[in-house]
């Protein structure tokens, strides 16, 4: 196969401008629209200590997620478990999930999404209203 003018393409993470909205600094970096993907995407999510990721879920996606620096916590569907380096995850379709830095430094996790969704604004489902807040249960608020 001969590659299309301009790839394959190397990205790099500073290429990518960070994405907040969920929490913590996403990079999407090998895209459809970067790179042409066609069957799902990758990047490089960057949190700081104390700093989260809000809940959410992938309708059509799975999600892979491999730790390289940092202390994280999962939480899949609610139930807390601790993420470390050199720690790879599989994220069926549907579960809910969010990432939590419990660690002392800056925590670095690349993951991956596929298949992707018909259209990316359907790709995520928000389950917070502000998912920078920390959630109820993490806060002290009880029921």
């Amino acid at each position: 196969m001969v590659a299309m003018a301009g790839y394959p393409r190397i990205v790099h993470v500073d290429e990518v401008e960070p994405n907040r909205r969920r929490g913590g600094d996403l990079r999407a970096m090998l895209t459809p629209t970067v790179v042409g993907a066609t069957s799902g995407f990758m990047g490089l999510a960057i949190v700081a200590p104390g700093e989260r990721i809000g809940e959410h879920y992938h309708p059509y996606s799975e999600e892979f997620v491999y730790v390289v620096c940092g202390e994280l916590e999962v939480d899949l569907d609610g139930v807390a478990h601790p993420l470390r380096p050199d720690q790879g995850l599989m994220i069926p379709v549907n579960m809910r999930h969010r990432f939590r830095n419990v660690g002392g430094t800056e925590a670095r996790m690349v993951f991956h999404l596929g298949p992707l969704a018909p259209r990316p604004e359907l790709g995520h489902v928000d389950t917070e209203d502000d998912p920078r807040a920390l959630p109820p249960e993490r806060a002290g608020v009880t029921s």
